[in-house]
């Protein structure tokens, strides 16, 4: 890693904030709100996830999480990795450093090409995506059939775009931890001299250093976001981002002698060979959204938005034994081949178009809320033939370098290209004033090309009806039935199929839950059943198969609001029970899906100190239950609790505001297995040990 360069990065960014802010003395002085969350803040009254129309969460027959802008702020959260500690129904699913941010939502993992979405179009979650432009993020959990079309069964994760602001916004942070990271950021907001033009620009530089010693790298990111407010009943929204990424990435462990778990420390970096080199990324998009408000009971909306992905993938690649034929596994005296794995020119092209019109009439006593439209997404995925060769053998406790194999990857091409065309309709039916009716379906035509392999020519009928029963305003009962569609699961690196993709498949669910504001307190309860076909790599052909079944049976319970004054708490918890049936294999018939606790939790607080104004203290507690490492149950991995503390202090500095935050995570330094993923034979990644986080923000 050259680190002149990555120096020279960060003084540029800092040079940029600090020519950027130069003008802003000058102008005229903004109040800007103090960052504290309150009970209203905290719980997110609507979500754009939820459906298409503007209910309310307290009133929507779904599991909705939102954390909003202050909420990332003030809970120090720079990735969605930190974002989903918040929520006990998310999990790792091959979440490795340097890599991509990859999470399961109810046990079920999320597909890189449809589950992550921004501002409701699908983007690719093979890379880290960057927080620094976001509003909030939305997680629908379970089916999303109807609302998004394509998706994995858990659920999805949107993340909404920030908009210009009203009034001018000026804000800097500044962040630093004990390894030597630093992180610098720019939030610039409001309106052009004609009031009529709104702008807000995001800029960040990063260098990183990772709690793997060794898997460290640098990252960039800008955006920009435009709105033109046509006429009274006309919006024209405009947005673009773009962002690079260079980290090494950190593979995981595997078993000693293919049963015992191994004993490591967690910064442990297996990937560092002479001739390893970072993972290369390249992310954008460009976003456009129109609105027309035709009535004041009617409103038309148009949008679109081209993502595009670019990786050249470099990998001391740890896997399996060769003088102990394991494959997977590690020898018992912790030696473990080294692969040479280059796979360069990797591309995805989604791009996805929707329009919705939304209204309200009434036929006689029955009150309508009606959302109909139709919805366009493709996505063209190109890469070359990869090099995956065997260069030597390591040790995890005494590492050894290997040479680098002479092989060379093959020219890249498009390989596959995905279409999906839909039309939809939901009615939301005022029954009586305490309960409606939601019906809806959608119709999607699938359409998928790849080479060497069949065409895929089918579509689907997607229903979903829910009942909502509100006996007052603060308060409702909800029951849905949905089903939801996702592609085939692509047949993982080291099988007999890779990288071939299985056929689409269905997903049901059947849900029901509560809703409850009381004193300020939002509170959240919902039992839920899903099923699907179960993907697994069949053990006798080592080809990717669909195969029988995996149900999950979950109870999710979450709350958050001001007990006190000045106390506020927050708590997630989630039971899962996800067994895998019917795979025609005694070995796997009954038993665990692996990587899912089946109880997890987090509870966190957050508590201002009435003696010294602007000072708050919080804590975030997580327990996960023990997990199954493989299909059979043969190796189970223990369970965990982890501690994070922090704080902050807001004051009041030549006029800005400044806030300034501290947080160690992992503060018992406890050493545990985060994600124990089946992926590629079967990893086991540890979680991070203590680090300390400093950080500053300005605004002006």
């Amino acid at each position: 890693m050259n680190s002149t360069h990555i120096n020279s990065k960060i003084s540029l960014a800092a040079l940029a904030i600090a020519s950027a802010f130069a003008p802003a003395a000058h102008a005229q002085d903004q109040k800007m709100t103090e960052v504290v969350i309150t009970a209203n803040r905290v719980a997110a009254e609507r979500a754009s996830v939820a459906g298409f129309s503007d209910q309310p969460l307290l009133q929507t027959p779904a599991s909705v999480t939102v954390l909003t802008r202050e909420q990332i702020q003030d809970l120090n959260i720079g990735t969605t990795t930190d974002a989903v500690k918040y929520d006990a129904s998310i999990g790792d699913a091959y979440n490795a450093v340097g890599y991509a941010e990859q999470f399961s939502i109810r046990g079920f993992k999320l597909n890189n090409a449809n589950s992550y979405r921004k501002d409701g179009h699908p983007i690719s979650g093979d890379t880290q995506i960057p927080l620094e432009n976001k509003e909030s993020i939305e997680v629908l959990r379970g089916l999303a059939g109807l609302q998004q079309g394509v998706a994995a069964p858990g659920g999805v994760v949107n993340y909404v775009t920030k908009r210009p602001t009203e009034n001018n916004l000026r804000s800097v942070q500044f962040k630093v931890s004990e390894r030597g990271s630093v992180l610098g950021t720019v939030d610039l907001g409001g309106r052009f001299e004609d009031s009529r033009f709104g702008y807000r620009f995001n800029a960040a530089g990063e260098r990183m250093r990772s709690i793997i010693k060794g898997a460290d790298g640098h990252r960039s990111f800008v955006s920009g976001a435009f709105d033109f407010r046509i006429s009274p009943q006309a919006l024209l929204q405009i947005d673009a981002d773009y962002q690079k990424k260079s980290q090494k990435s950190a593979p995981g462990f595997q078993l000693i002698g293919g049963t015992n778990l191994p004993v490591a420390d967690a910064d442990t970096f297996l990937n560092d060979q002479p001739w390893a080199k970072p993972v290369e990324t390249e992310s954008s998009n460009i976003g456009v959204n129109f609105q027309y408000q035709l009535s004041p009971e009617w409103k038309a909306t148009l949008s679109a938005n081209q993502h595009r992905f670019k990786r050249d993938d470099y990998t001391a690649f740890p896997y399996g034994c060769s003088s102990e034929s394991l494959w997977p596994g590690y020898c018992t005296n912790g030696d473990y081949d080294v692969y040479d794995y280059r796979s360069l020119g990797e591309e995805k092209k989604p791009l996805s178009a929707k329009a919705l019109l939304n209204g309200r009439f009434a036929t006689g006593s029955i009150r309508h809320e009606l959302a109909a439209g139709l919805s366009f997404f493709s996505n063209h995925e190109s890469w070359g033939d990869y090099v995956y060769e065997l260069a030597g053998v390591s040790n995890i406790y005494r590492p050894v370098a290997v040479p680098m194999t002479d092989k060379q990857v093959g020219p890249v091409s498009e390989r596959r290209n995905d279409h999906e065309r839909s039309a939809f309709v939901q009615d939301i039916i005022g029954l009586t004033d305490q309960l409606a009716l939601h019906t809806g379906v959608r119709y999607a035509s699938l359409r998928r090309n790849e080479v060497d392999v069949v065409p895929v020519r089918e579509n689907f009928w997607l229903p979903n009806v829910s009942l909502v029963f509100s006996p007052t305003a603060k308060l409702s009962y909800y029951a849905n039935y949905a089903q939801g569609l996702q592609y085939g699961g692509v047949a993982p690196l080291g099988t007999s199929n890779y990288p071939s993709a299985l056929a689409p498949g269905k997903s049901k669910q059947v849900e029901a839950g509560a809703k409850a504001e009381i004193n300020g307190i939002s509170l959240s309860a919902a039992i839920y059943q899903i099923d699907q076909g179960l993907e697994f790599t069949d053990p006798v052909s080592t080809a990717f198969v669909r195969s029988g079944q995996e149900r999950h049976r979950g109870l999710e319970f979450a709350a958050q609001g001001k007990v006190t004054r000045d106390l506020l708490l927050g708590a997630s918890m989630a039971a899962i029970h996800a067994k895998q049936e019917d795979t025609g294999l005694a070995e796997l018939d009954g038993k665990r899906v692996t990587n899912v606790p089946n109880f997890k939790s987090t509870v966190w607080a957050d508590y201002a100190v009435a003696e010294v104004p602007g000072l708050k203290l919080n804590a975030n507690w997580r327990f996960s239950g023990r997990k199954a490492f493989d299909q059979e149950n043969k190796t189970m991995v223990p369970s965990y609790h982890v501690v994070d503390l922090g704080g902050s202090y807001a004051t009041r500095v030549s006029g800005s505001t400044v806030i300034l935050r501290a947080q160690v995570k992992n503060a018992f330094d406890k050493f545990y297995w985060r994600d124990v993923t089946p992926e590629l034979g079967g990893y086991l990644f540890p979680g991070s040990p203590r680090t300390f986080q400093l950080s500053a923000q300005v605004d002006f």
